[in-house]
């Protein structure tokens, strides 16, 4: 048989329908299964579009300062439109007076809020400041024209002071008068108050007590001091006020510095140090709020003292532990921080 022959065989039509059937159930099975997986994706794409945001509670931001109620705010995936406003009280200045919707009110997540904030108070005339502390007036100023270059009300220093049975830093009389128009900058000029000539205050007793009894009392009687630290000797209690001068009971003048000898704590715990904080404040006619705190390394704040000092030296011993910082105010204005370390070299109760 020759080539031509054998390639004359016969063909099994069964077995090509076959192939070809299989072939194209596949495509067919395919192209559906194609269709059928694109419509879910487009249904689920679908109903994600049209799903109406999450809703939210709104929270009450009045009397908040602008960006404590951001934050509010932004816990709550909810935008501000802020609209600004004058109001009654310099205080007010930088905080929020209204909202809408009104706190409590439920609604969807991105929401604006609009949010009242105020600009602090229009100041067109002269107000009477006679009576007031002239500390309580500058502070007034400072706060209502903070984001002003040129203020259009200042105070005039140095003032002027005169002996009066006002308490120290009163103000007595004033110029431009109460009432007075305001058409561009003016310094208001003071007379303030010095107190009385010869006022005698009462010396607290303090010999025997404790170092924080001692620190409590001089803070109510307001009466400068400086303190002396030694080591205790044989019968003398540590961390005691050892002696005093002028001694208690003695009626003195306000100016009058009281002088106290301590004694320093006979052992510490670990990590603790024993000192004398010292600094030099600046000297007033009268006395102002001055405190002393201590920032502990776990972001404590601890008082140590809160007085009314006349300035000068200023000096207060404390134990605390190292790394701690302390921190000086005056009219509630940070002055100056130090932080607590050990003295340099191995520390030493006798190091002060």
């Amino acid at each position: 048989m020759g080539l031509r022959d054998r390639l004359k065989l016969p063909i099994d039509r069964g077995s090509i329908e076959g192939y070809v059937g299989n072939h194209l159930r596949f495509f067919i099975s395919l192209a559906i299964g194609l269709i059928v997986f694109v419509g879910v994706i487009a249904l689920a794409v679908f109903f994600m579009a049209i799903r109406g945001e999450e809703q939210t509670l709104v929270p009450d931001v009045r009397n908040m300062e602008l960006t404590e109620a951001l934050l509010e705010l932004q816990v709550k995936e909810l935008y501000p439109r802020i609209q600004l406003r004058h109001s009654q009280s310099a205080s007010d200045r930088g905080r929020v007076l209204e909202q809408s919707p009104e706190a409590g009110t439920i609604v969807k997540a991105g929401r604006r809020i609009r949010l009242v904030v105020s600009q602090g108070v229009v100041l067109s005339n002269v107000e009477n400041y006679v009576g007031r502390r002239v500390d309580e007036v500058r502070m007034d100023l400072q706060t209502l024209f903070a984001s002003t270059a040129t203020p259009l009300l200042s105070l005039k220093e140095p003032f002027m002071y005169q002996y009066s049975p006002e308490l120290p830093g009163t103000i007595l009389q004033q110029r431009p008068e109460p009432g007075t128009s305001i058409s561009g900058p003016t310094a208001l000029e003071l007379v303030v108050s010095r107190g009385l000539e010869n006022e005698l205050i009462r010396v607290p007793a303090l010999t025997g007590l404790s170092i924080n009894a001692a620190l409590a009392i001089i803070g109510d009687a307001g009466i400068r001091f400086t303190f002396s630290p030694r080591p205790p000797r044989r019968g003398e209690n540590p961390e005691t006020v050892l002696s005093q001068a002028p001694a208690a009971e003695t009626l003195v003048a306000v100016n009058t510095e009281l002088s106290l000898v301590v004694s320093s704590p006979v052992e510490l715990k670990a990590g603790e140090v024993f000192a004398l904080f010292s600094y030099t404040l600046p000297v007033n006619p009268y006395p102002l709020p001055v405190s002393l705190e201590a920032m502990l390394p776990t972001g404590t704040r601890q008082s140590i003292i809160t007085m009314n000092h006349p300035g000068g030296k200023f000096t207060v011993p404390y134990r605390l532990p190292a790394g701690s910082t302390l921190i000086l105010s005056m009219l509630g204005r940070e002055l100056y921080r130090e932080e607590v370390s050990f003295p340099t070299g191995a520390p030493s109760l006798d190091q002060l």
